[in-house]
């Protein structure tokens, strides 16, 4: 049996405010809103599906945003932080915006 991983589907992420993490990702950085719906085991609660205009496996970062839930702890096995690439000499540009919205 072959079980290589062969990528990622996507991310699942928590965040602290809906509006704010709609906005950074849709306002600030432009990424595309694929699908909004709300958490199954939590249906009070938005869940949010961030990617590329298709969709496509591997461009999905998604968040459930938890109003109040404050800053968490790292734990063994957990992704910290997620990166994008950018183009070649935009990173200065990047490196603003994140500022002048954080």
């Amino acid at each position: 049996m072959d079980n290589r991983i062969l990528g990622l589907h996507h991310i699942t992420a928590i965040a602290d405010n809906a509006k704010r993490n709609l906005d950074f990702y849709t306002k600030v950085l432009g990424v595309r809103l694929v699908k909004k719906t709300v958490n199954f085991d939590d249906p009070g609660t938005y869940h949010f599906y961030f990617g590329n205009e298709n969709g496509t496996p591997g461009t999905i970062l998604t968040f459930f945003p938890w109003e109040g839930i404050g800053k968490g702890n790292n734990g063994s096995g957990m992704a910290t932080h997620i990166g994008y690439s950018v183009p070649k000499g935009s990173l200065e540009f990047w490196k603003i915006i994140y500022k002048a919205y954080m």
